[in-house]
């Protein structure tokens, strides 16, 4: 428990006509995802981001899979992000900014992040656009729209109000380059939120506030 004194956790529930969801998140936990994810890959995605930033989230994702995957993805960014806004709170005592370059077999991926309160992001994917496919338990093909990648990070960094650049530095293979994206987020994101334990709970910013 950072600082002795609270929990660092929110919960926050999003519905729309397109998506119904609902996050739990606890900055400060073990890596254990818990989640109800209709989508294969992306499901694997937020396991890893979990597992690297030691970050304990559960929940269900329900979406309008019928039309594409678009809608649930960015959604679900939009409610992460949203959850780690809340559990941040004024962002007094963390980092605030962490980075972290990360191998992944031919891949090299880079990730650095601020939570100084502006919402940007920077995705140098390199993603070739094709659809990953897969087989599932049942014996059915299905798919992961790649493009969406970029839309999850978007919908992040909106609510968490935070800077991020995702940098795809060499690689061949999407699964990597994705995979590694969110590893290397994770670890920056944690680097960031994590308390520093000079900083006597006080607020990173020479403005006195995180607007």
């Amino acid at each position: 428990m950072p600082l002795g004194e609270y929990m660092r956790t929110a919960t926050i529930e999003r519905k729309t006509g397109e998506t119904q969801i609902t996050l739990t998140l606890n900055l400060d936990g073990s890596g254990k995802c818990n989640v109800k994810n209709p989508i294969g890959f992306f499901d694997h995605m937020l396991r890893s981001f979990c597992k690297h930033g030691l970050f304990d989230l559960s929940g269900e994702i329900k979406g309008d899979l019928n039309v594409d995957q678009h809608h649930t993805i960015e959604d679900t960014g939009i409610v992460l992000g949203s959850c780690f806004a809340k559990a941040l709170g004024d962002c007094a005592g963390i980092y605030r900014s962490g980075s972290f370059l990360y191998p992944m077999d031919e891949a090299l991926l880079r990730a650095a992040v601020d939570f100084g309160g502006r919402p940007f992001l920077v995705c140098n994917a390199e993603l070739t656009g094709i659809p990953l496919v897969s087989a599932g338990d049942d014996g059915k093909e299905y798919s992961f729209q790649t493009d969406c990648f970029e839309d999850f990070w978007n919908g992040f960094v909106q609510t968490a109000k935070c800077n991020l650049h995702l940098d795809t530095i060499r690689g061949r293979s999407d699964h990597h380059k994705m995979e590694g994206l969110f590893k290397a987020a994770a670890r920056a994101i944690r680097s960031a939120v994590e308390i520093d334990s000079r900083r006597n709970g006080e607020v990173p910013s020479t403005k006195g506030t995180i607007v």
